[in-house]
Parts: C-alpha cells; structure tokens; sequence
C-alpha cells in the first residue's frame, strides 16, 4: 500500500492591479512618481518584469467601456487606458513566467470573439492568460454600444452565466489529438476530434467549432468581482479566483467562508478557488517614512471634502463639523456592532495617532473610495496584516494596487516580498510556467473526450 502524500504546504498568491498612475488618487502628484506610463511600453514591460523577478502570480489590467473627464480628481488611471488584450499581447512577447489577466465586458461582447481571443494570447503567451470575467457597472457603457440603457444586474447575469459556458465548451472544440500532420498519409487533422457544439439557448445561437487550437491550458482560468450574490454565484460555478473589496477583517473571513462553502453544489472542492483582496500597501523602509509618505500624499489630495459619503459609511452625520476638529462620539453611529469603531481604527492605524481630525479621516477613506484596505508601515508591519488575512482565511493572495507607481511596487516588492518569503509564505521560485501551475491547478480534461470515453469511442 503506497504512503499518500503529503498535503503541500497552502502559499500565498500575490497580482497587481495596475493602475499606471497608483491606486491613491494624488499618487501620481509625487515627485517621484509616473503622470504618463499608461500609454508607454517601456514603463509597462518594466512592471511586468519586476513582478516577475518578484515571482508574482500574475499581472492583471482592469477595462472600462466608458470614460469621463470629470474622473480626473478621483482616479486619473482609470479616465482612458490601453484596451487589455493589446497591451497583455505586447507584455506576453517580453515576459516567460508572470501569469497575465485579460478583462471582457460580457454585457457587450460575443462569446465566439472571446473565446478566440483567449484561446489565441494562450497560445501566444505560452499558457500564461486568464480570463477576468465581468458584467459591467458603468451604465454610460450602454451608449457606447448602441443601446438605450445598461441592463440591470439580473439580466446582466443571466446572459453572463450563458456567455461563459459557451466559451468554456468553445474552448473545447479541438481535442489535444485533433491535429495529425501526418506527411507520409496526408492527414493534417482527424476530424472525428473536431466537434461543433450546436448551442442554441436564451442568448446565444453559436455553432462552432472554434477556429483557434486548443489554449495551451485547456481551460483557461477565470477570474471575477463582486459582491452580489449573482455574482457570488457565477465566481462559484466559474471562477479560480475572485478579486474583491475587503477592508474589516471579521467581515472579510465571512465573505471567505461563504464563497467556499457554496462550491460543493456546482461538484467543486474548496482548494479549486482563490479569494484574493484588494491591498493598497504603503511601504517605507521605517515606519515613520511610510507614514510621512501617507502625510505627502493626504495633503496633495485634491477633493471638495464632501462628506456625505463618509457619513454613510460610519453611521454618523459629519456635515458641518469642523474640518480640524475632533471626531464625534462614535457610540452615537448607527452602524451594527463596533463597525464604526473598527473603520475609524484603520484611519487611526495609518496614521499612527489616535486623535485624528475629521480631515485626517476623510483623507483615509478617500484612499480607499474603491474598497481596498490601505495599510501604511514597514515591510515587517505590512507582512504581519497580510499574515493574519492570510492564516485566518479571510485572503488566500492578494490583489496589489501600489498608491503609487514605480515605487509603491518597487518598495513591496523589494521589501515586503523578502519577508513574505523568509516567513514561508510566498514563493522563492515558480512551480510552473502557466497561470494554472502558479494556482496549483491541474489542466483539465477535454469535455468532448471525456464524453466519447465514458460512450467508448
């Protein structure tokens, strides 16, 4: 009887979340750092290496069907950028290892054109893409693709959950034996291993098959976002990851244990998904260097101090009061539990003092408008949050978003990295060479293939 073996020891994962200017909205008003990297191949191969040196998992751009010039004051990055599968083709060719993750809008995309996109960067990349599959959220989308207005959430699922399983079978289409090249018989493909797929459903009519290989992958992985329960569901069904907005422990473990434990119904195991955090961690060599970068930056935010928002979020009106006055009492919020308490703490931790003002506060959480948690410290500091996320399982990775780019990604990865790595926490070395080695993930079986053996082709 052979000896099982071991359990491998559970890693963390780590991407960035490239947002060419930093995740902080006056990040790119530092001296130091890029205003115009965005368009610029150069700066982006040089991210792309770094984090490749580093042994990141992935490098991953996000996508927006919509632009507006009144977003310049929140996050410049996301007002144009480069269309994703462009600018992870060009990354691919100066890159080996980092994993790369492309982003299509479903709402407004065909499943034959994603599936042949896909497939083709696998191909192209060496096995290395994944998918991050998304619905939309910006309803200006919808009048930049001939369409009255943006569909809600149901209807935006209900197409996205057939989209993607027409991609995942078109995926399939061309078994791994399909193509013979024989020269002595003439044979270039068995057509018995080339298969249509007839799909005919509430969205969709596609045929197939495709008209590109087999990804490298076999499936290529899928990523996706939100909170919804829709969207708790498609990541469930669908997803090897899913990015989300976590900045309270407590609730970040339950959103952890909730995804895993709605796996088993669609036949998958806990270890098959991956629930990765937004981090925007602000490095200094010394504590009080990140936290006079934290003062550098709150003092170059360029806001209207609109605290409406604020007020919503700790349960407490905060219109009117001073500025630079004293915080209220915060047994007075009308959030559940000490939720207002543990907020407040997280502006009190960045900035390394209790008696915070209104302004100090304000500051914190419009760092944070897009739901990552800010953490401001040294690398041994910034370890020990992503350690405890970590081994508490509220994160299984995390989702980098330097407040600043090159040297908010320089500084963790030269800093934090080293840590996370000496505490055996993240890796020394790459595993493999595609997405799915970096996450553990075995390349699976062809659908058709598997069917025709179970018929005994």
């Amino acid at each position: 009887m052979s000896t099982p073996k071991p359990k491998p020891k559970r890693q963390m994962h780590l991407g960035l979340f490239l947002f060419s200017t930093g995740y902080h909205p006056a990040g790119w008003r530092l001296p130091e750092a890029r205003a115009d990297g965005a368009f610029d191949p150069a700066f982006l191969h040089r991210v792309a290496k770094k984090l490749e040196d580093a042994k990141f998992d992935f490098f991953f751009l996000g996508d927006a069907l919509a632009s507006s010039a009144d977003m310049q004051y929140q996050f410049p990055s996301q007002m144009v950028r480069l269309e994703p599968f462009t600018m992870i083709a060009n990354v691919a060719a100066v890159t080996e290892k980092i994993g790369l993750i492309v982003t299509a809008n479903t709402t407004y995309a065909e499943p034959y054109h994603v599936a042949r996109m896909t497939a083709s960067l696998d191909h192209l990349s060496g096995g290395r893409v994944a998918w991050n599959v998304v619905t939309g959220a910006d309803a200006r989308a919808a009048l930049n693709f001939s369409r009255e207005k943006h569909w809600d959430n149901e209807k935006r699922y209900d197409y996205a959950d057939e989209f993607v399983d027409v991609v995942k079978r078109l995926w399939d289409t061309w078994e791994d034996e399909a193509f013979v090249r024989d020269k002595e018989t003439g044979v270039f493909v068995d057509g018995s291993k080339v298969h249509a797929i007839h799909h005919k459903g509430d969205h969709f009519a596609v045929a197939g098959p495709l008209n590109v290989a087999r990804p490298p992958q076999g499936q290529i992985p899928l990523l996706s976002a939100g909170t919804s329960e829709r969207s708790q569901e498609l990541g469930a069904r669908f997803s090897n990851a899913i990015f989300t907005g976590q900045i309270l422990l407590e609730p970040a473990k339950r959103f952890y244990a909730g995804i895993k434990s709605k796996l088993a119904k669609y036949g998958r195991k806990p270890e098959e998904l991956f629930i990765l955090p937004g981090l925007v961690p602000l490095v200094g060599a010394t504590e009080e260097e990140a936290r006079a970068k934290y003062r550098r930056l709150s003092e170059l935010l360029v806001t209207d101090f609109n605290l409406g928002p604020l007020s919503e979020r700790i349960g407490i009106d905060l219109t009117g009061l001073p500025l630079d006055g004293p915080l209220p009492d915060l047994s007075l919020s009308s959030k559940p539990g000490d939720e207002a308490r543990q907020l407040v703490a997280l502006a009190q931790r960045a900035s390394g003092r209790e008696d915070i003002t209104v302004r100090e506060l304000f500051h914190y959480f419009a760092a944070t408008a897009r739901g990552h948690l800010l953490i401001v410290g040294d690398p041994e500091q910034i370890a020990d949050q992503m350690e405890q996320w970590f081994v508490e399982e509220a994160a299984d990775g995390f989702n980098i978003c330097p407040p600043y780019m090159p040297g908010g990604l320089d500084l963790f990865a030269d800093l934090v990295v080293p840590v996370l790595q000496r505490r055996g926490l993240f890796r020394t070395e790459y595993e493999g060479a595609t997405f799915r080695d970096h996450f553990g993930l075995t390349r699976p079986d062809n659908a058709f293939t598997k069917k025709e053996a179970l018929q005994g082709r």
